[in-house]
């Protein structure tokens, strides 16, 4: 798990237009960041940011309703309440969340500003807050690779296009987006494992929207077929690599017994192999593999299928 580099300050730019938080105490320190050891010890984002715990420091704490009728109850004594909030700093949080639309206590203000801790307070719900800091970090600390490709939404499933260089990826995928499916990036994809075996593929911001093809140049595909031929980012759930007929023919079975796997960032992805050779409709094949593909995650295997009755027609001629 690589390291977070994230300043409260670039956290509460992130998400002030979103969450429209203050921040009202802390800002002699802007840059605190996360505590190093805190990030590669997690396990994931959830143990970064959580309501106000006392057992596990250098964390996002957020204070909600019951946590500020905690540090401000008026049956506590004067020390006793001073010591609660006191106890806060041990913990080293990078960020202290006043959410609900709860008013921050006074003695917390007054820490935060003598501890230079980031104080933020918000209209939101402290749930919705968490939701909305953990799936941030969650990006933040995803494993990443940058992949070779066209990626695309075909059918509502995440295809990777791949092959060599020359093999004419990007024109298949002009004829996909005028087939009605949407593209999510051409030439360069940012995959990122987001969960333990889920992969997700974005655009790099540079070549946002863009195609290019050769002879034409760089097409823009929001622009020439509307919004809907676009896509943000899609789960990876298929790669289509494209190869010429002879290497087909030498290194690739006809049939394959098993389905074929490719591994991304330690992740098995299906993977379909289709020759490229003069008269084949790729856009067709494609849209083929993409339906085969469908029906095996819903657990019908046709070759398995054929397997099986050409199994049962020799047991039948064997018994007559």
């Amino acid at each position: 798990m690589k390291p977070i580099s994230i300043s409260a300050e670039a956290l509460f730019e992130e998400h002030q237009p979103a969450l429209k938080w203050e921040w009202i105490a802390g800002h002699a320190h802007p840059e605190r960041r996360f505590d190093e050891s805190a990030v590669r010890d997690a396990r994931s984002a959830a143990d970064l940011v959580g309501y106000l715990n006392y057992i596990h420091p250098y964390r996002v704490q957020l204070v909600g309703r019951r946590e500020v009728a905690y540090l401000s109850e008026t049956a506590a004594a004067p020390e006793v309440q001073e010591r609660r909030i006191q106890r806060i700093v041990t913990l080293e949080p990078p960020v202290i969340i006043v959410a609900d639309g709860e008013r921050a206590p006074d003695r917390l203000v007054a820490m935060c500003d003598r501890a230079e801790i980031p104080l933020f307070t918000t209209q939101h719900s402290a749930g919705h807050v968490i939701d909305v800091v953990r799936a941030y970090l969650s990006q933040l600390m995803a494993e990443r690779t940058t992949r070779h490709g066209v990626f695309m939404d075909i059918l509502g499933v995440g295809v990777l296009l791949t092959g060599e260089s020359g093999l004419g990826k990007s024109e298949l995928g002009l004829e996909l987006i005028s087939r009605g499916h949407g593209l999510v990036a051409d030439d360069a994809v940012d995959i990122y494992r987001v969960a333990q075996n889920t992969l997700e593929g974005r655009c790099p911001e540079l070549l946002l929207n863009l195609l290019e093809v050769r002879g034409i140049g760089l097409l823009d595909i929001k622009a020439i077929f509307g919004e809907t031929a676009v896509r943000r980012k899609m789960r990876v759930k298929l790669i289509v690599h494209l190869v010429r007929k002879e290497t087909m023919d030498r290194e690739f079975e006809r049939l394959p017994y098993e389905p074929l796997y490719e591994e991304v960032l330690g992740v098995p992805v299906r993977k379909v192999v289709i020759a490229v050779d003069a008269g084949r409709n790729l856009a067709v094949l494609v849209e083929a593999a993409v339906r085969n593909t469908i029906l095996q995650l819903r657990g019908i295997d046709t070759y398995q299928e054929f397997i099986a009755r050409h199994q049962a027609a020799m047991d039948q001629n064997r018994d007559s």
